[in-house]
């Protein structure tokens, strides 16, 4: 038995919220709700973002240049590098919640 990743929490409440509105049950509509906001981390009241005047915006990268195993090479680190960010948001769910 594998545990539930994220897809499959989202799905099932989901599921739960159909379930409330066939039951005419605001309440576990609510419940529910709140349960994807939170496993999808938008629980939290949006920071102030001020921008920051006379900075320099990044350059496009130009990946034309890099050869295939090269290229390889980018998307197994980019897809390390997402899957760790995931990895985080995830252990920090299960600790927060």
């Amino acid at each position: 038995m594998r545990l539930p990743d994220l897809k499959d929490l989202i799905q099932d409440l989901q599921l739960a919220k159909q379930m409330a509105i066939e039951d005419n049950n605001p309440n576990a509509l609510i419940m529910a709700t709140i349960g994807q906001a939170k496993l999808l981390g938008i629980d939290k009241p949006i920071k102030d973002v001020t921008l920051i005047r006379d900075v320099e915006p990044q350059q496009t990268l130009d990946y034309s240049m890099l050869n295939d195993d090269e290229l390889r090479q980018l998307i197994a680190i980019t897809e390390k590098v997402e899957k760790a960010a995931l990895d985080k948001r995830i252990e920090h769910a299960r600790n927060e919640y």
